[in-house]
């Protein structure tokens, strides 16, 4: 759920003009498209233009890097030493990151595509099915690539998940498939308004029976009964223009950002996000700004039957949180205390193992998808929420689909580096219960 944003009054159409557009489009759509003006082999060309090995690229000389359209190694960051006439490699890594992606690029066609896609061909294609409908009702507006033939529906989901998942520019996205800036432009945006729209059921919380699962699978691994799953929040920076700028956007590092929280379960999988809110905001304040702390504090979320423990203790059902997050009857954080006993260090480590599934599951979304990762070129903040929720639905797809979130794609860092946890001192009465009762519950069947 985002914050309520004010829409601006819409111009009013004269009926002329309605009529003039309406018969404009129905004069589009009506046209036949010939399947060989469809550029069906976009593979084979893509493949063909990005898999250039290492060698290839040092053969292509620093003149080439330098002056190529992106310019995608800068001089001040280039691993090739002017002065020594020679390739670096022991550069920052950070700075370098499109060199080492293309030098990272598997020689296998299916790890290939799965490299710069993030999803197997398999998932590609039900994703594709998901979409069709929507991206060939619309009229093709002139996207064409630069053979002169109109783009298929797998290219443009190509085009959309590329940008995505490398978080590169439009500009250097358009190169590698022979297209223009705009083009990309729009076909992600179409493809993001699509999949928001028909992959609904791939981010849910869980029915009756499936939270079950969930259940036993969080005790069986972790040791915590009843236990519903895991919430971190993380940041997505930006920057803005300074018409746009305000103290609500600047978060605590001094970077504007927007909010993203999320609850996952034992796969990493997102059961519940909430995003749109500004950066600027408290970790407790976005909670409690949620639909979903709402539909807990009603009653309507986590409210399964309770679990008996020894002794007549009760456990509701709950998720865990770190110590950023205030301690409810239905979030549990840590203790954090000094001189905590052994019964509750050993909760400690259980939970600290159970809560670390939230943040594996953002160091995967950010790293997978990129365009979440790098600092954002001033984004409409309405439409960066669709964006985010597009890349949480895309990692629930590739999961819910058997494919694997592959490991080498994950943040090696934290998903918010330079963030470090601040500590929530809310606590209620009955959340510090719940905790001493899971304490007393893992202590007597160590």
């Amino acid at each position: 759920m985002a914050p309520p944003i004010k829409s601006k009054k819409s111009k009013k159409v004269s009926k002329k003009k309605l009529k003039k557009k309406k018969l404009k489009k129905k004069n589009i759509t009506s046209v036949p498209i010939d399947p060989s003006a469809i550029d069906s082999d976009w593979w084979d060309t893509f493949w063909l233009k990005n898999s250039s090995s290492p060698d290839d690229l040092i053969n292509l000389g620093p003149d080439w890097i330098f002056n190529s359209a992106e310019k995608f190694l800068s001089r001040q960051s280039s691993a090739y030493n002017l002065h020594t006439k020679s390739w670096d490699f022991d550069v920052d890594c950070a700075k370098n990151e499109r060199l080492i992606d293309l030098v990272g690029i598997p020689s296998d066609e299916e790890e290939g595509f799965k490299y710069f896609f993030r999803i197997s061909k398999k998932t590609f294609e039900y994703i594709c099915s998901l979409v069709r409908e929507d991206l060939i009702s619309r009229p093709p507006s002139g996207l064409i690539n630069i053979e002169g033939r109109l783009l298929s529906v797998e290219k443009q989901v190509a085009i959309a998940l590329r940008r995505l998942a490398s978080g590169e520019s439009q500009v250097s996205v358009g190169a590698s498939f022979g297209v223009g800036q705009s083009t990309v432009s729009q076909v992600t945006w179409r493809f993001i308004e699509a999949l928001e729209e028909r992959a609904k059921h791939h981010l849910k919380w869980p029915d009756s029976d499936r939270m079950e699962e969930i259940r036993c699978k969080f005790e069986s691994l972790f040791g915590l009964p009843n236990c519903c799953g895991a919430i971190d929040a993380t940041h997505i920076i930006m920057t803005l223009p300074a018409v746009e700028t305000s103290d609500d956007w600047c978060d605590r590092e001094k970077n504007y950002s927007m909010f993203l929280q999320g609850v996952v379960d034992h796969e990493m999988r997102f059961l519940d996000i909430v995003t749109g809110w500004p950066g600027g905001m408290t970790v407790p304040r976005l909670l409690k700004c949620s639909g979903f702390f709402k539909l807990c504090e009603n009653g309507e979320r986590l409210n399964g039957n309770s679990r008996n423990l020894f002794q007549g203790a009760e456990i509701r059902e709950y998720i865990v949180g770190g110590t950023g997050y205030p301690l409810l009857p239905w979030l549990i954080t840590p203790e954090v205390s000094d001189g905590i006993s052994g019964s509750m260090s050993t909760f400690n480590a259980r939970h600290e193992a159970a809560r670390l599934l939230a943040v594996r599951s953002f160091m995967h979304l950010k790293g997978s998808w990129r365009i979440l990762s790098k600092v954002m070129w001033r984004p409409d903040k309405r439409k960066l929420p669709s964006i985010i929720l597009v890349c949480c639905l895309l990692h629930n797809i590739i999961i819910d689909c058997g494919d694997q979130l592959h490991p080498d794609a994950a943040l090696s860092g934290h998903h918010d580096s330079g963030y470090g946890e601040q500590c929530c001192k809310q606590s209620d009465p009955s959340g510090k219960i719940t905790r001493e009762n899971l304490a007393k519950h893992l202590q007597h069947n160590k």
